[in-house]
């Protein structure tokens, strides 16, 4: 079978980098098209475009490939809308989809091999209910970790247990995550992106409040960086009332988590990403540098 036009293929990459938002969809369509699942989570780790550069490449390497190269561009071409509403920009989505289909009516390469629709919206939503439950499991493993950390002794190794449930927690939820680092004169408990914003961790697992002091530093510390930085300041124990008010106000750079809100998330109750957005909307819009996910 001969190998999908270059310009097809890299339209077919436009797709999938405008159309997905979220990791787990853009899987279950690739395993929908018959995807080796090997090949599915070899690049998981890779920026969407080039995950779906690399899963198309390796394809185009067989007959069997290239056949499912094209029953991957056969459901792209069916789409009539972007299957995943999280993307940020719509519209750039849709136009990608648009310009692929002109593409495969321009070459005539519309698959031959049609896959039945009902068929395939009942795969995407087992393997989208499939990918559900594994993170249900991991969120689950990840509360226990956090609970046996609770009633533990060692408030030391809780401090260290905490650190690792985080690396872990952002990774379930697809969030790029750098653990805790050291630069010449500064402890950097973690890092992550979102949304374009660099966000500076301090987690603390502790039986007081953190003081005005205590985070006046942190803030100093975010402001040394980048304007494009933010902090987000993790305390198990909450935070005092007065404290919070120190720091609310406009031009804020920190959002502030308490254990309950941790709790929240381990628990399934809210996304981790919903939840930032939650905070971060609440900082932007108010002031506020705290807002309680109990609330949402």
């Amino acid at each position: 079978m001969a190998a999908l036009p270059y310009d097809i293929v890299e339209a077919m990459i436009q797709c999938f980098g405008k159309c997905f938002h979220y990791k787990d969809r853009m899987a279950a369509f690739f395993q929908n098209c018959e995807v080796p699942q090997s090949l599915v989570d070899k690049h998981r780790e890779e920026y969407k475009f080039v995950w779906a550069r690399k899963v198309l490449t390796e394809l185009g390497e067989s007959d069997n490939g290239r056949l499912i190269q094209r029953k991957i561009l056969t459901a792209l071409c069916r789409l009539r809308n972007v299957p995943d509403d999280k993307v940020p920009d719509r519209d750039a989505g849709l136009n990608a989809l648009r310009s692929l289909k002109e593409l495969a009516l321009q070459y005539e390469l519309i698959a031959r091999e049609e896959i039945d629709k009902g068929v395939a919206q009942k795969r995407m939503a087992e393997d989208q209910a499939r990918l559900v439950r594994e993170r249900a499991a991991k969120l689950e493993a990840l509360r226990k970790s956090f609970n046996d950390a609770v009633v533990s002794s060692n408030r030391q190794g809780a401090g260290f247990s905490l650190e690792d449930i985080l690396c872990e927690l952002f990774a379930v939820f697809e969030v790029e995550y750098r653990k805790p680092f050291r630069t010449e004169t500064q402890q950097i408990d973690g890092h992550f992106n979102f949304q374009g914003f660099d966000y500076l961790i301090e987690a603390k697992w502790r039986q007081d409040q953190p003081t005005e002091q205590e985070l006046g530093a942190f803030k100093h510390k975010v402001e040394g960086k980048l304007e494009s930085t933010r902090g987000l300041y993790l305390s198990i124990a909450g935070f005092r009332e007065q404290v919070i008010k120190q720091f609310d106000g406009r031009g804020t750079s920190l959002i502030l988590m308490d254990g309950r809100d941790l709790t929240h998330i381990l628990e399934g109750r809210i996304d981790l990403r919903d939840g930032l957005k939650k905070k971060i909307e609440k900082a932007a819009q108010q002031g506020l540098v705290f807002a309680s996910l109990y609330d949402f």
